[in-house]
């Protein structure tokens, strides 16, 4: 891909984005601050809190962020029903959004980036004859990890409604899981609990995404 300045400035803008991004997981009490979101959610907003729920999800996934925090919250504060609801519509407006990225401005790094996913490249065949069944087994079996399913299949021909609805279904069962899991929990610092000891899946989803945007 030829130089040009505007490319130089997006690399730049990315990887001042990702380095904020690790240097906030390393020193920042992350733990802290997504428990005060939630007691913020619970305590202040009322009716509006599984909306600002929901919403949460957008920045997170963008970012490759894992959203499991939200999830649980959602079940340990609103309960069964509304929790689902709220992190359900929450984790496909998150997915949406990482694939309107994808599609936009980021398109022409994720496409350079394809031939590094060679197993992928069949998902992409199959997509053009059946774009919804094909996104929703792979949001119900994931081949490859969330965050970069979002940005893989935004180049390809899918529709975007049909990857908002396969991606709504198909995450349903483990947000369930999830939320039925948020709802037993006994107070907030359970749903935070060990966030700041980071899992080599959690870095593994983050590292995968730099390298697919570098």
């Amino acid at each position: 891909m030829a130089f040009t300045w505007a490319s130089a400035l997006r690399i730049t803008v990315l990887l001042l984005l990702s380095a904020a991004v690790v240097f906030a997981f390393l020193t920042l009490p992350v733990e802290k601050y997504l428990k005060d979101f939630l007691v913020w959610v619970e305590q202040d907003l009322g009716a509006w809190g599984p909306l600002v729920l929901a919403v949460a999800y957008i920045p997170l996934t963008i970012l490759a962020v894992p959203a499991s925090v939200l999830t649980l919250g959602g079940g340990y504060l609103f309960g069964l029903p509304v929790g689902f609801l709220a992190d359900s519509i929450g984790a496909t407006l998150g997915a949406g959004a990482a694939f309107f990225l994808g599609r936009t401005i980021g398109k022409s790094y994720v496409v350079s980036k394809l031939k590094d996913y060679p197993q992928f490249s069949s998902v992409a065949i199959a997509i053009r004859r059946s774009g919804f069944k094909i996104v929703l087994l792979l949001r119900l079996v994931p081949l490859l990890p969330f965050n970069m399913l979002n940005y893989l299949l935004s180049v390809t021909p899918v529709p975007i409604g049909e990857y908002m609805l396969a991606s709504w279904l198909g995450m349903m069962p483990i947000t369930l899981a999830l939320v039925y899991v948020g709802t037993t929990l006994k107070d907030l610092s359970d749903v935070t609990h060990g966030w700041s000891e980071f899992s080599k899946t959690r870095w593994s989803s983050f590292w995968d995404l730099w390298y697919l945007w570098f």
